[in-house]
């Protein structure tokens, strides 16, 4: 159980890091009269992420879980997932944050990966890392019944995100 708990709080460390870059520039974006789209959602996701983790690591905290060759693999893709936050974050700069803002005139990122994947903060960060610490913490009800309702907010936090950026992709000429 206590490698399972140290992986756990390191990625979880990561991601308090990773909401000290969002605080700081959600700040930012405030006073370049950034707007907030979602908020309520937001609000939902940020619960749920926080469930999702823990619900996981008290299942494997009730089942006494001892690392094994799923957990191993867990550990992998949540490293897969973070190496890729990190890299989201490295080239939205500024306009990264946990939340939905815009800003006017905002930059669209057009490097290969946001031509490629459409929204990849979410499919190659989020749903990976969830299914991660599921597999870490071998939390197969967290993953039966967290994970298809994070989707739920997710997907609706894409439409909401597509909604807000729709005239930003048009000013652009950008192709969604």
């Amino acid at each position: 159980m206590q490698y399972i708990i140290i992986i756990f709080l390191s990625f979880f460390a990561l991601r308090l890091i990773s909401l000290s870059f969002s605080i700081r520039n959600e700040k930012r974006l405030l006073k370049k009269g950034g707007k907030q789209y979602g908020k309520f959602n937001s609000l939902l996701l940020t619960l749920a992420h926080i469930a999702f983790y823990f619900g996981a690591l008290y299942e494997a905290y009730s089942k006494d879980m001892e690392m094994n060759s799923l957990s191993w693999m867990g550990a992998g893709v949540m490293l897969f997932a973070y190496v890729m936050l990190f890299y989201v974050m490295y080239k939205l700069r500024d306009v990264w944050t946990v939340k939905l803002y815009i800003v006017p005139n905002q930059r669209i990122e057009r490097s290969l990966l946001f031509r490629t994947v459409r929204h990849p903060n979410y499919f190659l960060n989020i749903m990976p890392e969830l299914i991660g610490v599921a597999l870490l913490c071998n939390a197969w009800y967290t993953l039966c019944i967290g994970f298809p309702l994070y989707v739920v907010l997710l997907i609706v936090r894409i439409r909401q995100e597509e909604a807000a950026m729709k005239e930003l992709f048009a000013a652009a000429n950008v192709r969604r």
